[in-house]
């Protein structure tokens, strides 16, 4: 018992060890605490049932027990009993926090605060996971196979870094794994005694074998080298030494305040999570000389998977070696701009405008990438960074983008961005739209028109959910949305067209501005598309309402569709009509864009209410659960009951008796006791009294006679009840004479002197032993447990037999007898 519990603190603590790497997802260590509860409750309760000899399944269900109080302690839903004990609202509670975990993993990225939902769901997957291995290292002594589940919680982190995962947290959980097989170890040798050399010279249980020491001295080495390969090899950055560097950063970046890191982000999904927050926090300030500047750009989505548009990799050349921007038929002028980011803002991009030729005050560690027109880092952040530059402002006539040819289909640009998968819907949309239309620009203009007020889009904050499966179509049909998904649906279609696009995403010129500096804010954050059109380059399109969004900028040739006409503004200028602030939409002053939804964010951020299904499941899994713990109880009763038949003894035809003896009809008639059913019902009395021992665990000795286990049970349990002692003792010679004796005792009332010893037993017994023999009566598992392993046997051996007989058999034999004959 000792060695279990032991082994079982272990188990424990190599789990919270395992479950290191996940310090490099959030911001803080309450995940770490509340962890740390649920697996000791997990382990405490692991070891109580283990010390009351419950079998392993027992276990499991106790581990998990525990685990559920932990949570429910941990995450409280306001109507638990005594603060621990859950109630169905309780479980609604549950429910309710899963189901925000996936919407807070699409907001956040690395590294993400402290909300319920996903230290909810960390807690619960690192308590489960502790249930496992304690099942696995203690339960069936399998410590080899718990790494798996250990391995579960590293994939976590894996899943969210993109170019690199923290080599440090990796090796805790590796020690922790490493101690656990080595605890194992030395209690099986103990198991067995002492360990000696071949002198004679006792050896302690943790020193080495010669063998096992060469293996130690390998497994150092091979780590060794794991982990300094890598950051010797050139290129293959983001291990150990930046973790610990100074200024570099272990995550990725997301926008949020206060996260992020160096590596790749999710725009989607960072984008959500500033637009979430309800405070306003200022993000970039920028001063810039060029009178109406178009939208700040940090990013691009431009990869199409199932999922949704995602950002690329990107890589390029160093920051200072900028290339000059060519395309034909554009007016480009140059300007100068200098952007202050804040502490609130941390993430691997910088905010620039689109074609920068010249950076000041950016270090080495900056890079350009000239297809995706981003500068990125892979070891700094943009937190609290200033920095210059100037870049080129391409402005576009209709004219000259109509006489932008068609791509070649072997094209670079267009390979990168190929058609998406087909829609019906939205094939058959696009067909309508570009039908007559010559140019690439005007297809594309085209398909900007039809996100008009006059088709029947609008901008709004909350969306409408579909039925259709499909997100695309579900926007396409409600017509309601914000700018993430006006961006990603007009790039969809631009592309179904056959023509490369993708999202952009930056800050809108907003309303706080003075004399050339714009102070931006996370209200401000932006998305739009960009087209590229062959020998211009990439051309931006903003198809979201201009009343929507704070600061919105139209062009002469993606005007703002829905203002009158005469209204259009200039090359380059604001589309609110009258010089208005665009802001005083129906989003207010303040009330910009929120709710940014993730992937291809075409809504589902209000969907339509509907009944959650899980708490059916719940109950229906509660139902299952009392029903198998209710089996050994119902099986019991059962064999009670059978075992109790008739009270009276059945009766045998009558025969007669001799003449001399016969009455004054001479004949005399006896009734006698069916000889064979008095035996069986001495065997089921004495086969009920075994299992009531075995319930109330009372020592049973197979090699005792019924009369000296009758005497025994006198003696030793049943001394202070006298009616006890003489139906013990009735049993007994009941069944003696049903094993040795020519006639079987008849007559004798067996059930009511089972019902006294059971009494007297359940009376000398504690609380804890009356209740299992009531609930999870030890018989009825110590029956099936036999039951099952002489199953197994017969299985094993005939398996044996059938090999045994397919060995024997051999084809030479018959070619053996045919030569015979």
């Amino acid at each position: 018992m000792i060695a279990h519990r032991n082994l079982g603190f272990v188990a424990a603590v190599a789990t919270l060890l395992a479950a290191a790497p996940l310090s490099a997802i959030f911001e803080r260590w309450t995940w770490l605490i509340q962890a740390t509860i649920a697996v000791a409750v997990v382990a405490a309760v692991a070891a109580l049932a283990r010390a009351a000899r419950v079998p392993l399944w027992g276990q499991a269900l106790g581990m998990l027990a525990g685990l559920t109080l932990a949570l429910t302690w941990l995450f409280p839903g306001g109507g638990e009993l005594l603060g621990i004990v859950p109630t169905p609202s309780t479980f609604t509670h549950f429910g309710e926090l899963l189901d925000n975990s996936l919407e807070d993993m699409r907001s956040y990225g690395v590294k993400v605060p402290d909300t319920d939902p996903l230290l909810f769901v960390t807690v619960l997957g690192i308590g489960g996971v502790a249930v496992v291995v304690d099942v696995l290292a203690v339960g069936l002594r399998r410590p080899a196979l718990a790494g798996l589940p250990m391995l579960a919680i590293y994939s976590v982190p894996v899943a969210v870094y993109v170019d690199s995962v923290p080599a440090v947290p990796f090796v805790v959980g590796a020690a922790g794994f490493l101690w656990l097989l080595v605890t194992d170890n030395v209690e099986r040798v103990r198991r067995f005694g002492r360990r000696f050399t071949g002198d004679g010279r006792d050896v302690d249980v943790w020193e080495a074998s010669p063998l096992a020491a060469a293996g130690r001295r390998l497994a150092a080495v091979g780590v060794a080298l794991a982990v300094l390969l890598p950051l010797a090899v050139p290129g293959m950055t983001g291990g150990l030494l930046d973790t610990l560097g100074a200024g570099s950063g272990n995550g990725n970046g997301n926008g949020r305040p206060g996260q992020g890191g160096t590596g790749r982000i999710d725009l989607f999904a960072a984008l959500s999570g500033q637009l979430n927050q309800s405070e306003v926090a200022d993000l970039v300030k920028v001063t810039t000389n060029e009178p109406n500047p178009f939208y700040l750009r940090f990013g691009v989505a431009d990869k199409l998977t199932p999922s949704g548009f995602r950002e690329g990799t990107p890589t390029g050349r160093p920051v200072d070696d900028l290339p000059a921007p060519s395309a034909r038929g554009a007016e480009q002028r140059k300007y100068q701009a200098t952007v202050e980011v804040t502490k609130n803002l941390t993430m691997p991009l910088l905010p620039v405008y689109t074609e920068p030729v010249r950076t000041e005050e950016l270090n080495g560690n900056w890079a350009y990438d000239p297809s995706l027109q981003v500068i990125f880092s892979n070891r700094d952040n943009s937190r609290d960074r200033r920095y210059a530059f100037e870049y080129v402002r391409s402005t576009y006539t209709p004219a000259a983008l109509r006489r932008s040819p068609p791509l070649p289909a072997d094209h670079a640009v267009r390979r990168l961005h190929p058609t998406p998968p087909p829609v019906p819907e939205v094939e058959e949309l696009v067909s309508t739209l570009v039908r007559g239309k010559d140019t690439e620009y005007d297809k594309v203009r085209a398909i900007y028109d039809h996100f008009s007020s006059d088709n029947g889009f609008t901008y709004s904050l909350s969306t409408k959910g579909g039925t259709s499966g499909r997100e695309i179509v579900d926007f396409l049909d409600n017509k309601v949305g914000f700018c993430q998904q006006y961006a990603a649906a007009m790039t969809w279609l631009v592309r179904a067209a056959g023509i490369p696009a993708r999202v952009a995403f930056g800050f809108a010129n907003g309303s706080n501005s003075s004399e050339g500096t714009y102070t931006l804010t996370n209200r401000n954050l932006h998305a739009w598309t960009e087209v590229y059109f062959n020998e211009v380059g990439w051309v931006p399109f903003d198809a979201t309402p201009a009343y929507g969004v704070q600061g919105s900028t139209r062009s002469a040739w993606a005007p703002d569709i829905d203002a009158p006409e005469e209204q259009a503004p200039a090359p380059g200028t604001s589309s609110a009509p009258g010089g208005a602030d665009p802001s005083a939409g129906p989003a207010g002053p303040e009330g910009p864009e929120e709710d940014f939804d993730s992937g291809l964010a075409l809504g589902d951020a209000a969907t339509t209410e509907q009944r959650p299904v899980w708490p059916w499941y719940a109950a229906g899994a509660v139902l299952a659960l009392l029903v198998l713990l209710a089996l050994p109880a119902l099986r019991r009763t059962a064999l009670r009951r059978r075992r109790s038949g008739p009270a009276a003894p059945a009766a045998m035809p009558v025969r007669p008796e001799a003449a001399g003896d016969a009455p004054a009809d001479g004949r005399r008639m006896v009734v006698l006791a069916d000889a064979e059913r008095a035996r069986a019902d001495a065997h089921a009395a004495w086969d009920e009294l075994l299992d009531t021992l075995v319930d109330y665990r009372v020592r049973i000795d197979r090699t005792e006679t019924p009369r000296a286990t009758a005497g025994r049970l006198s003696r030793e349990a049943l001394t202070a009840d006298a009616e006890a002692v003489t139906a013990v003792g009735l049993l007994g010679r009941a069944e003696e004479r049903a094993r040795y004796a020519r006639d079987p005792l008849t007559g004798e009332q067996l059930l009511p002197a089972l019902r006294a010893v059971r009494a007297a037993l359940a009376a000398r017994a504690d609380r804890r032993t009356r209740l299992v023999a009531a609930v999870l009566p030890p018989s009825v598992l110590l029956r099936w447990r036999t039951g099952t392993a002489e199953a197994s046997s017969r299985l094993v051996a005939a398996g044996g037999r059938a090999r045994h007989r397919l060995l024997r058999w051999s084809p030479r034999r018959l070619l053996a007898g045919r030569v015979a004959r």
